[in-house]
């Protein structure tokens, strides 16, 4: 386990808002019962749903280039060729 602070089962009954406000800001614990270690509570991470354009386009610079023939030929060898779909007529 990482060097977090520690909490107790006693704290975490407790003082439940409190480190859990602590954890929605971003820290993290490490749990305890009868002075063992037993696990971790660690923020969730969040998802980013919007880019910066100028973000977006810096990390594009750095991207690998893409075969646009390499793409269909594994999406070919990977994909169901068969014709028994009656709307692929």
């Amino acid at each position: 386990m990482s060097a977090q602070p520690e909490i107790t089962q006693h704290d975490l009954r407790n003082r439940s808002r409190q480190i859990m406000d602590a954890v929605q800001d971003g820290q993290s614990f490490t749990l305890t019962r009868d002075g063992h270690q037993i696990g971790e509570l660690i923020p969730l991470r969040r998802r980013r749903r919007f880019v910066q354009g100028s973000e977006f386009a810096a990390m594009s610079r750095t991207a690998s280039g893409v075969s646009l023939e390499a793409s269909r030929a594994d999406q070919d060898a990977t994909a169901d060729q068969e014709t028994d779909d009656p709307y692929c007529r």
